[in-house]
């Protein structure tokens, strides 16, 4: 894996759920009814549960707000046919990143090693136990990343790549676009302009703000058994076409907790904050940016993550609380 296989690897990774490749059992069904009826009470609290797309007007104005995910699936070929007309016909497409930052990304790794990679100084076999190293690399191994380059890299960095199942590396590496690739080509084909949510470094932020302890800790998350992360994976595919977005999540949440080696305790507050580092925050962040384009152009389509639209704190309360009427799309 090459600088520009890592940069495609970065961007895909930041996306949930990437599957396309796993089949098999699902997570949900491997857990006790006490469990599932648990998730299900959490996923129900949660405002906008269900619904991947959304139609927010406020007057002349409208949003349609569409929950993305990040690998292709044939079976989101029928979700973006039927919103092919309003990424048409919108005045901008607001993403996550557009192809202008996804260029400029992969080109400042390329320029910038010291973002994913070790370059100086000690590197992870080093610095962790024997025991822990070996497990770290096998696992590397497995998704076709040689020991020798997973030593070099950044914790965090290692840390995403570990989180896609061997099941799904396939398709990470070939680059198989997602709904927000498809919304983007849309949008370049009908000629609409698109703008990034956020400057393309944030996730990077992100990310380099936890401690190296820290980053270790979710870098053992991720080497749960590759039987129970394809399960994982089955789930959100499942979740997700089912448009079930509460329980997609309140089933990480639940999974975090059950990780070999990881106190419950310390699985919650891990969970936590990557709750409110790569959901709430940017969320917030998001909502300004959202409304000065809306001072400017009558019809947008704002296509992010599915997970970024449910929860008090997610875009949909956040636009309903600011006036928006909301009706899902079927």
């Amino acid at each position: 894996m090459h600088l520009r296989h890592a940069a495609a690897a970065f961007l895909i990774c930041l996306g949930m759920p990437v599957a396309a490749q796993c089949v098999g059992a699902s997570y949900l069904d491997q857990l006790d009814p006490a469990r599932r009826a648990a998730l299900a009470e959490a996923a129900d609290a949660l405002p906008f549960s269900e619904g991947t797309m959304w139609t927010a007007t406020r007057g002349a104005d409208t949003i349609t707000v569409v929950g993305t995910m990040h690998i292709y699936d044939p079976r989101l070929e029928p979700i973006y046919d039927e919103i092919s007309d309003e990424v048409a016909a919108a005045d901008l497409i607001m993403l996550e990143a557009t192809p202008k930052e996804e260029a400029e990304l992969q080109e400042l790794i390329i320029t910038d090693p010291d973002l994913l990679f070790i370059t100086e100084g000690p590197t992870l076999p080093t610095l962790l136990d024997e025991e822990t190293w070996g497990l770290i690399a096998k696992a590397a191994t497995d998704r076709g990343v040689p020991g020798f380059m997973a030593a070099k890299m950044q914790p965090w960095y290692l840390s995403l790549i570990l989180s896609i199942p061997p099941c799904a590396t396939q398709d990470m590496l070939a680059g198989d676009l997602g709904l927000d690739h498809m919304i983007s080509e849309g949008a370049i084909e009908a000629g609409v302009p698109m703008q990034a949510l956020e400057p393309m470094t944030t996730l990077f932020e992100v990310f380099q703000d936890s401690t190296f302890d820290e980053q270790i800790d979710m870098l053992m998350v991720n080497l749960s058994s590759p039987v129970i992360q394809q399960q994982m994976f089955v789930a959100m595919l499942d979740s997700y076409f089912a448009q079930d977005v509460g329980t997609l999540w309140e089933m990480s949440r639940i999974a975090m907790t059950e990780v070999p080696g990881v106190d419950e305790q310390t699985a919650k507050d891990m969970f936590a904050n990557i709750e409110d580092s790569l959901l709430i925050k940017r969320n917030r962040n998001w909502m300004p940016v959202i409304a000065d384009a809306v001072a400017e152009h009558d019809d947008l389509v704002v296509a992010v993550g599915a997970a970024h639209l449910i929860g008090q704190e997610g875009i949909l309360q956040f636009l309903q609380d600011d006036g928006w009427t909301l009706t899902r799309i079927e």
